[in-house]
């Protein structure tokens, strides 16, 4: 119940509004309602086929970012009803931070800005906030799912200067210099969790990273330790649960006593007090040094193996020729993906949407419809 919310918190009946009024609900909240639109959306529903760290016909286990989605909402609520925010924010801010995501992680990010970058380039941060604003197509009065303000505002993480002063308020406090809702912050380090706990148990799952590799960062090695001492010769896929149960727990335990402290010294008032101060949702700096320490192992250890770089180099080559395929004859695409001729920024931008919009089995299936002389 809003409530129970601390007033430093983003209560629904006094948020920013939405882009088109419309009437608020009998039995939902506002912030409700942005959550079941993103739920229902075409984009969601997407994130089930769109590679988190694996690709996802290689193991039916691996997180996708559907899942990774889902547990960043579970983590984000549990730490907002701890700090007394708008859980229902945080969720649909959780459950909408990736839609327009690419299909192959990032490398299909980092592809498609760099063949976008003579037309404003290309950041999944912003595409998410296009699909939400512009791209979904489920209502008859307006484009996009019509979200609150404060959903918008945590969806939108980053943002250039050049982007903020394109996007108006939602992105008015890049210029300001000023901070997102709590709840936009905590979201940001509920994904950071998500991601550091979930990638370490698919890397071990998938064989390319190790317990003994593992054991030489300090922050896990004190916690295998800990269950070993507990459960005495424990191994396996219980030990490792264990183990990553404690890492969550340890990150989420640290976040909400450092956070609460800040606030209390901060002592804001309501959200604008929130929105001048300095960021409040924060790890100690003893956690953030350990969380640092572990991000650095797994992008050294999984995400820049050379197994994984196989796959990054084909995602590549795929999204790179795609691009270039329906740049230089754009009647391949879709007619709705199509724009009046001589106007090539903006055939540019619908040739992103359609592609940051693909999962990965779809982005495979066209290349091959387009390159393969077995679809002649």
């Amino acid at each position: 119940m809003e409530e129970a919310l601390a007033p430093y918190a983003a209560h629904s009946d006094k948020g920013r509004g939405r882009r088109y009024p419309e009437t608020p609900h009998a039995s939902r909240s506002q912030f409700q309602r942005d959550r079941d639109r993103i739920i229902h959306s075409t984009a969601f529903r997407r994130l089930e086929y769109k590679t988190q760290v694996f690709l996802n016909h290689e193991g039916d286990l691996f997180r996708t970012r559907l899942t990774h989605s889902l547990e960043v909402a579970q983590i984000g609520r549990s730490l907002a009803r701890n700090l007394r925010l708008n859980e229902d924010l945080v969720e649909a801010i959780a459950l909408a931070h990736d839609l327009g995501h690419t299909p192959f992680g990032h490398v299909g990010q980092d592809v498609l800005n760099e063949c976008m970058k003579e037309h404003g380039g290309f950041e999944h941060n912003l595409q998410s906030l296009r699909v939400v604003d512009h791209l979904e197509e489920q209502y008859g009065a307006f484009d996009g799912l019509n979200l609150m303000f404060e959903t918008r505002e945590g969806i939108l993480k980053h943002c250039s200067l050049n982007n903020a002063r394109l996007l108006g308020d939602v992105a008015q406090r890049f210029i300001d210099r000023t901070q997102p809702s709590l709840e936009a912050q905590l979201t940001n380090l509920a994904d950071e969790i998500a991601y550091n706990s979930h990638d370490i148990d698919d890397g071990l799952r998938s064989g390319l990273i190790t317990i003994a590799q593992l054991e030489q960062v300090d922050f896990f090695a004190r916690l295998w330790r800990e269950v070993q001492a507990i459960f005495p010769g424990l191994s396996g896929r219980r030990a490792i649960y264990e183990t990553l149960r404690r890492l969550i727990t340890a990150l989420a335990d640290d976040l909400i006593v450092t956070s609460g402290q800040r606030i209390l010294e901060a002592a804001p008032k309501d959200i604008d007090d929130v929105r001048r101060s300095p960021p409040l949702i924060r790890f100690s700096d003893q956690m953030r040094k350990d969380a640092t320490e572990l991000k650095r192992f797994l992008y050294e250890n999984l995400y820049r193996h050379y197994k994984v770089n196989r796959m990054r180099h084909k995602a590549s080559r795929m999204v790179r020729e795609l691009y270039q395929a329906f740049t230089e004859e754009p009647s391949l695409l879709p007619p709705d993906y199509r724009v009046a001729p001589h106007d090539a920024t903006a055939q540019a931008r619908r040739i992103a949407d359609y592609i940051a919009g693909m999962t990965d089995r779809y982005a495979i299936r066209e290349h091959h419809r387009i390159y393969s002389l077995e679809e002649l």
